[in-house]
C-alpha cells in the first residue's frame, strides 16, 4: 500500500470511487455525480492538499481537503472529504490515509479540519471519533437523498496548537 499525492491521470478512478458513494449510499447528501474532467481541475487546484492510496493494481480511495468556508475568516480551517472503496474499509487504510492528511494539514498551517458527515453513516462518526475528532453539532433533517430527510452531523479536530 501506498500514499502518494494525486495527479490528473487518477481522476477517472477517484471518479469512480467517488460516484459509487454518490450513487450507492446516503452518505452524502448529493446526488450530481463528479465528473473526471471536474476531478482532474480539482486536483491540480488542491496540489497539496489530495492524496490517493494504492496497491500494485489500483486505486484504493482518496482524501482531500479544501477551505471550509469563504472569507478570511475561515481561512485556517478546512473541510474534508474521504472514500474508500467498500472492500478495502474496515482494513486500516483510511486510518493511515487521514494521518497523511491531518499532517499535510497541520504542515500547511491550517488549524482546524472539519467533517460533515451524514447521520446515516455511524461508521463514519466512530471512524473520526478514534481519529481524536469531536462532535460539535447534529443538524436534524437538513439534507435529502433517496426520498428521507437525513441529519448531519459536524465533526472537527483541532490541529495546531496556534
Amino acid at each position: 500500500m501506498k500514499i502518494r499525492a494525486a495527479r490528473a491521470t487518477d481522476a477517472e478512478a477517484i471518479a469512480s470511487l467517488w460516484n459509487d458513494m454518490i450513487r450507492d449510499t446516503l452518505a452524502t447528501f448529493t446526488t450530481q455525480e463528479k465528473s473526471i474532467a471536474d476531478i482532474a481541475v480539482m486536483v491540480t487546484e488542491r496540489d497539496q492538499s489530495f492524496w490517493v492510496v494504492e496497491d500494485e493494481c489500483r486505486l484504493l480511495g482518496f482524501v482531500t481537503y479544501g477551505p471550509f468556508r469563504s472569507g478570511p475568516g475561515y481561512g485556517a480551517t478546512v473541510e474534508h472529504t474521504i472514500v474508500l472503496g467498500p472492500d478495502t474499509q474496515g482494513q486500516g487504510i483510511g486510518h493511515k490515509i487521514m494521518q497523511h492528511a491531518l499532517e499535510g494539514a497541520h504542515g500547511q498551517g491550517h488549524h482546524v479540519i472539519v467533517a460533515a458527515i451524514s447521520g446515516a453513516n455511524p461508521r463514519a462518526v466512530a471512524f473520526h471519533s478514534r481519529l481524536g475528532f469531536e462532535q460539535v453539532a447534529h443538524m436534524p433533517q437538513v439534507g435529502r437523498k433517496g426520498g428521507q430527510w437525513l441529519d448531519l452531523i459536524l465533526m472537527q479536530k483541532i490541529i495546531s496548537a496556534s
